[in-house]
Parts: structure tokens; sequence; C-alpha cells
């Protein structure tokens, strides 16, 4: 199954998440702010990231604007979470290059399918 990096500074929250995906089969590494997310990525090249907006010094969109400047991790799609649900948010996630947006608190269903539209995405564009 799929390597999965999130990016999340909130404990409760990684722990949650990632339980919530291993046991759905995914391989999930952890980051606990902006700059760890992006040498993670650049490291150990997940199959997807799942970035938090709300991050402090370093939030989600300029992480995510460094990963996708870098030809290394440009390729990895990007699903921003976040607790704001405003157009203003999803718009400015397509403009630093997220694949897709969600809203907090997850509704796993729904998260699980745009996951999977990201990897099949990735996959198809890769064959």
């Amino acid at each position: 199954m799929a390597d999965i990096l999130l990016v999340e500074d909130n404990e409760m929250n990684r722990d949650m998440l990632g339980r919530r995906l291993e046991r759905r089969g995914y391989s999930v590494v952890f980051a606990v702010d902006g700059a760890e997310g992006v040498a993670m990525a650049k490291d150990r090249r997940p199959d997807l990231i799942l970035m938090d907006i709300a991050l402090g010094e370093m939030d989600g969109w300029h992480a995510t604007r460094l990963i996708k400047a870098d030809p290394d991790t440009m390729a990895i799609p990007v699903i921003a979470l976040t607790a704001h649900a405003l157009s203003s948010d999803r718009q400015r996630s397509v403009e630093v290059g997220c694949s897709d947006f969600d809203t907090k608190p997850i509704d796993m269903p729904r998260l699980l399918r745009k996951i999977e539209a990201c990897l099949k995405g990735r996959a198809a564009s890769a064959a």
C-alpha cells in the first residue's frame, strides 16, 4: 500500500489520523512542522502528503510551495487539511500546488476517496 507523510503539529490529530490510515493499510510517517515536512518529503519521497495548514512558523502553504518547487518532490500529491472551510482557503491550496483540499474534523470516508483519487492520478501520470 502507499506511503503517506502526515504533516500535523497537533499530537492528538497525528495519532488519531495516523492510526486510522494504518488500519486501512497505509504506511504513515509523521512530521510535526512545515520545515520537517519539507525535509521528510525530500528524504522519504512518500506517495502522498497530507499537509495541515496551521503549522506555526512555516505554515502548510509555504511548505507546499517549497515541496512543489523542488524537482525531486514536485510530483508528490499534497492534500491540504484545515479547520477553515472558506472558498479562499480552497483557492489558495490550488494556487500553492495542492492536489486537493479537505476540512477538519476529518470525514474519513471522504478523505479516503480523495487520497485514492490522488494516488490513482499519480500512478496514471507516471505510466
